[in-house]
């Protein structure tokens, strides 16, 4: 039948846009059985994508980091137009301009309804926790494409009030789907507020977007480390302090040459488990950054982790990381009382505060992470350049829907 693009894994290095069935209102049949849920999803909605990002997050499967088979297809980033809905969605119209947030959630468990909709029960059989076009997530098909199904919509989504202003602001608006949120999430988990001095570990667009809701926040002093220059660039655009991890100058010192002092009140890390050791020519440590922000974060101080940390990486080079164990300093942690915040953002948590910052013009998130609009057909292109670093978020438009910038 065909009608759809999407992007799909082929293998490590490689991805193709290719030609899949239209998607229809049901849900995976591996979830259904498992779940023991109707396979219809009369709850749910098709989108005729407006705008939709690739991640970092992408990029660790593209990378073959992951255990992702090929033909997985990709995209958890995702802003659309309701152009179907099914019987059973009451409070959303065809032509409603939403955003979907990364993580799927039923809206109906314990967890979702304690706000923790990250990890919703009744989404993904092999665990707690799901996303759209990621591996290990429960088999929803992927968001990097033309159209894409959304279940329990009235639930997931949310609505922009008004299309012409949702799409003067369409750059913007789509990153609330992951990465404005999910930076958001781990400075007010490190605790962020008016008069901090913030370490955010990474500068690729979740580094930045932290950093950027750091300053949102009330920051004093944003310092954000990376070994990519063009990324510390872009992090001096919108006034934050940077230090250079490639450098065998410590990291600790670089931030006292800054702060006067070798700590801050809170710490970010937003790298995860493809980490490289500080100095020159460290290599991948996969829990260097980790180990870095206990060192840097004050006794008491909290952590935010929206980095991620998976349970099996089959190219890493040491056999304890394959498996997720990292060489993590605990007693460091323990010794200064951190706390550690973890996990997938609950994107609801914060989307819809996040939305009105937008549309009032309080947040320019999309030119704080150099928001960088490119047909779906490029796809393969705009993966190839981020693994090499560039300083960019790419944003597909596959209908050619998006204002110029």
């Amino acid at each position: 039948m065909g009608g759809n693009r999407i992007v799909v894994y082929k293998e490590p290095g490689k991805v193709t846009v290719e030609d899949h069935d239209m998607p229809r209102l049901e849900v995976p049949a591996d979830v259904a059985q498992a779940i023991g849920m109707s396979r219809k999803a009369p709850h749910g909605v098709i989108l005729r994508m407006l705008a939709t990002n690739i991640c970092g997050s992408d990029q660790h499967m593209v990378r073959g980091r992951t255990s992702a088979p090929p033909g997985q297809t990709l995209g958890h980033e995702i802003t659309g137009e309701i152009i179907e809905k099914g019987d059973d969605v009451q409070f959303l119209e065809v032509g409603d301009i939403v955003s979907a947030p990364f993580n799927i959630a039923c809206g109906r468990c314990r967890n979702c309804k304690e706000q923790k909709t990250g990890i919703c029960l009744n989404v993904n059989p092999g665990r707690a926790g799901s996303a759209y076009g990621y591996v290990d997530m429960g088999g929803w098909e992927g968001g990097q494409a033309e159209f894409v199904m959304v279940p329990f919509a009235d639930f997931n989504l949310l609505r922009f009030p008004d299309r012409d202003q949702a799409l003067e602001k369409i750059r913007d608006l789509t990153m609330l789907s992951d990465i404005f949120p999910t930076g958001y999430h781990g400075a007010v988990s490190a605790g962020v507020t008016t008069g901090s001095t913030v370490y955010v570990a990474g500068a690729g667009p979740v580094g930045l977007a932290a950093a950027y809701s750091a300053q949102i926040l009330g920051a004093a002093v944003v310092i954000v480390g990376d070994l990519n220059e063009d990324r510390l660039a872009q992090a001096r655009t919108f006034g934050c302090e940077t230090v250079d991890v490639s450098s065998d100058t410590p990291v600790g010192d670089q931030v006292a040459g800054i702060l006067g002092v070798d700590e801050v009140d809170c710490a970010v890390d937003a790298v995860g488990f493809e980490a490289s050791g500080h100095g020159h020519d460290a290599g991948e440590q996969p829990a260097a950054v980790l180990n870095t922000i206990m060192g840097l974060a004050r006794a008491g101080a909290s952590l935010g982790i929206p980095g991620l940390y998976v349970t099996g990486d089959p190219g890493a080079d040491d056999p304890d990381a394959q498996h997720g164990t990292l060489k993590v300093r605990l007693g460091l942690g323990w010794a200064k009382s951190h706390v550690f915040v973890t996990g997938q953002c609950p994107v609801m948590r914060y989307n819809r505060q996040l939305m009105m910052a937008i549309l009032h013009d309080k947040a320019h998130i999309a030119d704080a992470v150099n928001a960088t609009v490119l047909p779906l057909d490029k796809a393969p292109e705009a993966y190839q350049e981020f693994d090499h670093g560039a300083a960019k978020k790419y944003v597909l438009d596959p209908h050619g829907l998006i204002p110029a910038a």
